[in-house]
Formats: structure tokens, sequence, C-alpha cells
């Protein structure tokens, strides 16, 4: 095979040309992305090991598994370890059809060229042959961004060319790759002009295309089988010119011929899909209408249309590959695309890598391949959340874990345990035991209600630190939110989550809730529309057990007593029929099983209520509440022995001076 990272280079250089752009649009706050930014807001270049990983394990097994005797495994350097189930059904290199429909400047379809070209020597072909086959006959990529494509056509072109020396000849293959375009310029007497058996076809495919440019490969088919292409073609090419060609008809045809290869391209099925889809979920109205009407349920972001719409490109037993944020697996806006994933196809294999091992996103990463089968057999998977360091880092331990198949951080595991547990996370690393547990165990929202709280839209106009203003003006003590209005007081305590601490604290802010909250509920924007949102005040006051929407390291949970208002940073978990259960949860919530479980239920630095609420209890009284409560008063003492509570009476220092002497010492506050 080719030394590799020649072609690479191309790839750098394009993304290192689109950086200013990139930023530019990534980092406008709120707004939409707009059409003719998308190329730059989602242009990224696939680092090298993980193209070789994803086609190692789609074309390569793919070849494998119909060719058991083949030498190919040995020239496969990042195929993981697992079972080859051998397919009868032989086949042959040249009807192999794969393709990029992302492909940005073609480094997937470059080191594709390369398996091809081993596949193609060990069957007996010259390597001039094979070069000009692979170029007419597997490869094919789409793209928006028409830089991009130009490279992409450029790389693959010189790649033949290593091979080939005629490759540059007019009479030799051109590589199928295309570049989208709006036909919004194709005229209705343009249309009028073709063939009445072919004008209500092609008059679709025209109409499909207006907005190519933004939808590019997620351009929906109601029915791709319906088209006859050849015919098509045929209608288009005997549209007759004239010489004056006043209305651009000559332009028109040439671009409909080029728009009819896409849509065929679009249409057909492959052996492999394997690409880097965009990331992008701020969409303008027309795209986010778009993907709302053919793709309501994977519609959280670009990535999750595609890894959707390309497993249902790929024929039976072949494979798709991704490289994606790694949110699919866990959070709530993804569990369609899992649900849809784990019931029809099968997770061959994935790399979850540290959060931020790829520097080139600001998200974090995995990259994975999908088989299209229904199948009970084992996947293989490998956590590199461990190995900080980068790349390099993540590409040496997979490497390592190829080698040594027994390392920890390799796991074999049936997707059918995913469904097992609440919002199937992929936690391939749950253990047969933990499954059972959510198998067999109650939900803790069965005991409580997990809920978020508060939004003012403008904490620095609502939000204090409790010690900012007079304490008198401050009701430490409301019960409801009748007892508050009664109070005539104008700040309360919050809930806003805060730093790690267990059992009790973070007792800092208050919030104007003067009227019942009069002036936060009454906070619009300039066009009347309500900035804050004030969600389940019902629970305003009393006690609860809160922890920090942003749970970066470890989880942690306290006891509120009654007298708080809750807000989204701080969501609180209320009891439902017995107060005392917050005590036995509180002991569950802090121990290093549930940490372990949220992880799993979510591995990200966020935990909403909807993951708290599946937490799987076993046994509510199997935590001592005596030991909870004693807990507590120990955190609690803690807290009050620093002048930041507002119970602080004396340092901790001056316990034992005697009482006589104690009051010159005490808080202006005690």
């Amino acid at each position: 095979m080719a030394v590799g990272g020649q072609v690479e280079i191309i790839g750098w250089l394009y993304q290192y040309y689109n950086t200013e752009p990139h930023d530019q649009v990534v980092n406008i706050i709120g707004g939409p992305v707009k059409k003719a930014d998308i190329p730059a807001a989602t242009q990224l270049f696939t680092t090298d090991w993980v193209v070789k990983y994803m086609v190692d394990n789609s074309l390569g097994k793919f070849w494998l598994e119909r060719h058991p005797d083949s030498n190919l495994g040995d020239y496969l350097k990042f195929l993981l370890p697992g079972d080859i189930e051998v397919v009868d059904d032989s086949g042959v290199v040249e009807d192999l059809k794969i393709i990029d429909n992302a492909m940005g400047s073609g480094h997937i379809l470059v080191y594709a060229f390369d398996v091809l070209m081993t596949i193609y020597a060990e069957q007996g072909y010259s390597v001039r042959d094979a070069a000009t086959l692979i170029l007419q006959n597997n490869l094919y990529g789409l793209e928006i961004d028409k830089r991009a494509y130009q490279l992409a056509y450029f790389a693959l072109m010189m790649k033949a060319r290593q091979y080939n020396r005629r490759a540059l000849r007019s009479d030799q293959a051109t590589p199928n790759v295309f570049v989208f375009e709006d036909t919004d310029d194709i005229s209705e007497e343009f249309i009028e002009q073709l063939d009445s058996s072919a004008q209500s076809e092609l008059a679709d495919i025209v109409d499909r295309f207006r907005n190519a440019r933004e939808l590019g490969s997620i351009i929906h088919f109601d029915n791709p089988t319906l088209y006859d292409f050849a015919k098509l073609q045929s209608a288009v090419d005997a549209v007759p010119l004239d010489d004056l060609d006043l209305f651009g008809f000559q332009m028109m045809k040439a671009k409909l011929s080029r728009v009819l290869k896409i849509a065929e391209v679009l249409c057909r099925s492959y052996d492999i899909v394997v690409t880097n889809p965009p990331y992008m979920n701020k969409m303008e109205p027309a795209l986010k209408k778009y993907v709302k009407k053919y793709y309501a349920d994977y519609s959280g972001d670009l990535f999750s249309i595609f890894i959707f719409n390309n497993s249902r490109l790929i024929k039976p037993g072949g494979y798709a590959a991704f490289m994606t944020p790694f949110v699919w697996m866990f959070i709530k806006t993804y569990e369609k695309l899992r649900k849809y994933l784990i019931e029809n196809e099968k997770i061959d294999s994935l790399i979850q890598m540290e959060y931020s091992a790829f520097e080139e996103a600001t998200v974090p990463i995995n990259t994975f391949v999908l088989k299209n089968v229904q199948t009970d057999k084992i996947g293989t998977y490998v956590k590199l959340s461990a190995f900080k360091g980068g790349m390099d880092v993540q590409k040496d331990k997979v490497l390592e874990a190829i080698a040594n198949p027994e390392t920890n951080y390799l796991y074999r595991t049936n997707q059918a345990n995913f469904a097992k547990i609440p919002g199937m996370p992929i936690a391939y690393w749950a253990s047969e035991n933990l499954i059972h547990d959510f198998e067999v165990g109650t939900r803790i929202d069965r005991f409580v209600d997990p809920r978020e709280g508060l939004s003012t839209a403008d904490n620095n106009r609502f939000l204090r630190l409790w010690h900012e203003v007079k304490y008198n003006a401050i009701n430490f003590n409301a019960t409801s939110l009748d007892t508050a209005i009664e109070s005539r007081k104008k700040w309360f305590p919050e809930s806003k989550g805060g730093a790690y601490r267990k059992w009790f604290g973070n007792y800092d802010f208050i919030v104007n809730w003067q009227d019942n909250g009069e002036e936060v509920r009454n906070f619009t924007w300039p066009n009347g529309k309500r900035r804050s949102v004030v969600r389940n005040s019902q629970y305003y006051f009393k006690k609860a057990l809160t922890w920090s929407d942003i749970t970066s390291g470890q989880f942690s949970v306290r006891f509120r007593e009654q007298g708080s208002i809750h807000d989204t940073s701080g969501p609180s978990a209320f009891a439902k029929n017995s107060q005392s259960n917050l005590i036995y949860l509180l002991g569950l919530l802090n121990s290093k099983v549930a940490d372990y479980i949220f992880k799993i239920l979510n591995p990200t630095i966020h935990l909403k209520p909807g993951y708290f609420a599946a937490l799987p209890v076993l046994d509510l009284n199997s935590f001592n509440d005596e030991y909870v409560e004693n807990s507590i008063a120990l955190a609690k003492d803690d807290w009050d022995s620093f002048e930041t509570s507002w119970d602080f009476l004396h340092h901790p220092m001056l316990t034992h001076i005697a009482d006589d002497n104690l009051s010159h010492c005490r808080s202006p506050v005690g």
C-alpha cells in the first residue's frame, strides 16, 4: 500500500485555509448558520488513523468476510479484534461500491483507493488496470463545498496517476465525485422543452435540488427506485438548442445533466458508506423545516441525520462508518436514533475518545462502524476516555488494544443490553450485574420527583450573594408561596448548584421573589416575549435533595432545608410520599455506586432530572438513616464554621472559649 501522509497534506492545508472563516461562523452566539457559511462551519479534516480505522473495519472487513483466504488482513493496521463471519457471497472487486457523501478533500476516498489497490493486486489485476477500474467502478463522493470537491478530485487523480501514468489522459476514467448545485435557476420554460414522458420526474428532481448546496446528501427521495436515469438523461440530451440561446437553455441543460448524475448517486445502495459528516445544530429556518419534515426523529444535529440516512444507504450485510460527536450515545436528544440503531443495525465496533482529544472540534468525538444486519452477535468497543494527550495518544492506545485484546479498555458486549437501560445509552462497559439491577430495580422517581426550577434569564439583575443585601431584607424561613408573599420580603434563598459538596451546603445565593416573583415573571424581550421561565413553582420552598447540573468530576447531592427556590443549574428532587425517603435516598445518591451509574446514563458534564430519575433503587432502606443524618449534621457544622454561612456564629477555634467571653466574638448576623 502507498506511503501515508502525502495526500493527507491537502486536507490539512484546506482546513488551515478555512480556519478563520470557520472560527467566525462557529463563534456566532445564538444565531443559526447561514447557507453560505455551512462549508466553513462544518469542514473538519479527519485524522489519518481514524480514516484507517473506519475503512479497515468497513471495506476491509466486508472483503475478508467474503474472501476468508485473503491476505488483506495483513495490511489492515487498524482492524479491531473480533470474529470474521464468513459470508457465502464471494462477489468481485469491480462490483464493490463505496461512497463518502460528505467527502471534504477526499481523505477517506484516497485511503479506500489504497485498500482497493491491495485487493485488486491480490485478485491478479495489473496496477494500471486496477487504478482505472477503481475510479470507474468503486469510489463515489459528494460534497457541498466546491473548493473541497476540487481538492478531492485532484487527490484521486494524483492517486490514480501514482499507479497509471496515463491516468490524466482524457480517454481515461475520471473520479465519480460531484459537488451539489442549486437548481433554482432552471426555469419552467426549460422544463416544458423536455419530453412529456420524462417531464414530471425531471421537474421533481429539479424541485428537490433547488436548495441542494444547503441540503447536500440529506436530500430526500420518496422512492429512490422510481427513476429511470438513463431515460431521464436521454430526455435532457434531446432538448434542442438554438444558436442565440436567449433563455440560457444551454446552461440549464448542462446543469441538469450534472444534477442527474448526483441524483443517481443518491438513489443507489452501497456496500460501504464511510464519512465524517457535518456537525451543526444551529440551522436556518428553511433547513430546520426540511429536516423536521423528513428526519424529525433524528433532527437534533446534521450528523445524526447522516447516521440515520447513511445506515439506509447500505445494502444488507454492508457497512457504514462514521466519525461524529459521541453525544448521540447518551443524551436524550438522540434517544430515537439509538433505538433505531439498536433495533435495526449492528454496532460492529466503536471507539470512544478522550473528551478533548480531537482539538479541531469543540466537541468530544467517537468513531464507529455499523453493519446492516439484525443480529445478537457481540460488538467490539474501545474506551479511551482515561488517556489524555491528543489524537496521537489515542492512536497508540488503539494499536495496543489491537495487539492485546485482553486490555482492560477493550470491551465485547451485545447491544441488546443497551435496551435494558433507561434511555438506551450505548453503555458498553456496564457489567451484567448492573444491567440486571436496571431490570429488577425500581426507578428513583417512584420515590421522589426530580425537577428543574427557575430561570431568571438575567442573574446579574435578579440574583445576589446573601451578604450583598441587608440581612433583614431576606426571608430565610418561607415554607410555601403563600408564606413568601405574606412576608413582603424581597429576597429569598436560591438553590443554584455550586461546587462539589456532599450532604449539606452551598447556601450562597438569594433571588428577588418579591410579590410572588412579579418582576421576574414580567421580564420580557423588547417584542413582549417573556425571557424568564418559572418552572415547577409548586415545589418552591420545600425540602429537597439538590445537586449541580454541571457535574464535572464526581456527582454530589445535598439535603436542602425548606425555604429555598431551586433553579435550572440546581435541579432538585422532592419527596413524593414520605419525607424520610429523602434521607434514605441521600445515602444512596452520595455513594460511589450512584456516581458510577450516572456516568453510564450520561457521561457528559451535565446531569438533568431525566437521567437522575432513571437511577435504579434495589432496597430503599439499605442505608442507615442515622448515618446519613450524622453526615448531614457534620457537613452543616462545617458549612456554618465559615463566615460565608448566614448561620455563622464563631470560628471553630473559638469553640472552647468560656461562654462569658464568647459574646465578644459572635458574628453581627448571628
